[in-house]
C-alpha cells in the first residue's frame, strides 16, 4: 500500500461538525474500518492526535520526530493507513486544551497526551471518556487518581525517582574515582549548584532529591551554594548559571541539571567566559546535543531517557486499542494503566553504543 501518513502541525482544517458512533471493538478487529470525521464515509486510517506542551523541548521534540517515523513503520508493516497529527502547546494549558478538543471533534481515535499543566489530566481525561477515545499521557505524569479515573487511560514515561539516582551516582563515582580533582577546596565538601526544572513538576522534584540522596547516601557530604529554577530552558540555565559563576566563581564543583537543556545553558556560561577548570556538570535526558557534549568533554555525564522506546510503546498502545486488542498483550502494563522503560547512565566510557542508537 502507498504511504499517506501525514504529519500536521494542529489546527490544519475546519473541525467537522459532528462526530463518528462508536463501533465494537469486535468490528473494529476484524473490519479495520472506521467512519471518517471529516469526510463522512468509510476511511480505514487510524487517527491519532498528539499533543505537546511544547516542541522547544528538545527531548519532546526528538520524541515527535521517534512517533513520526514509528507512524511511518506501523503503516508499512500493517498495510492500514495511519494518519498522525502533532499539536504544540506552546506551554500553554488552554491552548493544548483547545487542541485536544479539536482532536476529539475530528475523530481521532486515540490521544497522546504530554501535559502542559499535570492538574489538567482530570479535565482532559473526562473528555476523551465522553468521548470513548482511550488516552495516553506521557512524559509528565498525571496523579494517579486521574489515571485511574477510566480503564482506557495510560501513562507511558519512566520513573524521575531513578533518573535522579543515577545522575547521584554519576557524581558519587567520580568524587570516588578522583576525590581530589573534584574537591576543589579541600574541605572534604562537596559544594553544588542544582538547575531545576518547573516548579511543582515532579521529574524536577523528585530528579533534585534523589540525585542529592544519592551522594549523600554514599557518604559525601555536601553543600548548596543556590539552586535556581530554568524551566528546562537552555536560555534561562545559562543565564542562572552566569549569575552564580559571577558569585561564587571557582567555588562551583558540581553542577546538577534536572535536563540536559538546561545543562547545556551552563556549558553555554561556562563557555562565554573562559576559565581553567569547569565544574563538573551532569543532566538528564541524553539528547543528541547533550551526547555530542559528553564526547567534547564538556558534560561529564547524563542518564538517557529512552524517548524512541516511549514513542514505541505509545504506538503499540494505539494500535491495539484500534483493533481491539488487550493492551497488556502489546506492551508491558503495570498495574493495567502504566508503561515504565528504565533509565541508563551515561557517560564517555560507554558513549559510543548510545551514539550507535
Amino acid at each position: 500500500m502507498r504511504r499517506k501518513t501525514r504529519s500536521f502541525c494542529f489546527p490544519s482544517c475546519r473541525p467537522p461538525a459532528g462526530r463518528r458512533a462508536a463501533l465494537p471493538a469486535a468490528l473494529l478487529a476484524s473490519a479495520l474500518l472506521l467512519l471518517s470525521a471529516c469526510g463522512g464515509g468509510k476511511d480505514e486510517s487510524l487517527r491519532v492526535g498528539a499533543a505537546l506542551y511544547t516542541q522547544d523541548d528538545t527531548f519532546i521534540s526528538a520524541m515527535a520526530q521517534d512517533l513520526e517515523g514509528l507512524v511511518r513503520e506501523a503503516e508499512s508493516g500493517t498495510g492500514e493507513k495511519i494518519t498522525l497529527f502533532i499539536a504544540d502547546g506552546k506551554s500553554s494549558q488552554s491552548t493544548q486544551m483547545d487542541q485536544v478538543d479539536r482532536f476529539l471533534a475530528r475523530g481521532c481515535d486515540v490521544l497522546f497526551v504530554n501535559l502542559v499543566d499535570r492538574t489538567a489530566a482530570a479535565v482532559i481525561a473526562d473528555k476523551a471518556e465522553a468521548e470513548g477515545v482511550p488516552l495516553v499521557f506521557f512524559n509528565r505524569q498525571p496523579v494517579a487518581e486521574d489515571i485511574q479515573r477510566w480503564d482506557r487511560i495510560y501513562y507511558v514515561g519512566a520513573d524521575a525517582r531513578e533518573s535522579g539516582e543515577l545522575q547521584g551516582k554519576l557524581v558519587l563515582d567520580a568524587w570516588r574515582a578522583d576525590r581530589e580533582a573534584l574537591d576543589r577546596s579541600g574541605d572534604g565538601v562537596l559544594q553544588y549548584v542544582m538547575l531545576e526544572g518547573e516548579p511543582g513538576h515532579q521529574d524536577s522534584l523528585l530528579r533534585t532529591e534523589y540525585s542529592i540522596k544519592a551522594v549523600t547516601d554514599g557518604g559525601v557530604e555536601v553543600e548548596k551554594l543556590a539552586n535556581e529554577t530554568a524551566n528546562w530552558n537552555r536560555a534561562q540555565a545559562a543565564a542562572r548559571t552566569a549569575q552564580w559563576l559571577e558569585e561564587f566563581g571557582d567555588g562551583i564543583e558540581v553542577i546538577f541539571s534536572n535536563n540536559d537543556d538546561m545543562a547545556l545553558g551552563a556549558i553555554d556560561a561556562l563557555a562565554s567566559t573562559p576559565r581553567d577548570r569547569w565544574p563538573l556538570i551532569v543532566g538528564v535526558d541524553a539528547t543528541a546535543p547533550a551526547l555530542e557534549a559528553v564526547a567534547a568533554g564538556q558534560l561529564y555525564g547524563t542518564v538517557h531517557n529512552d524517548g524512541r522506546g516511549q514513542a514505541q510503546a505509545m504506538m503499540d498502545l494505539a494500535l491495539a486499542l484500534w483493533t481491539g486488542e488487550d493492551p497488556a498483550q502489546a506492551v508491558d502494563l503495570k498495574e493495567g494503566h502504566y508503561v515504565w522503560l528504565p533509565y541508563r547512565p551515561v557517560t564517555l566510557e560507554n558513549l559510543d553504543e548510545f551514539l550507535e542508537d
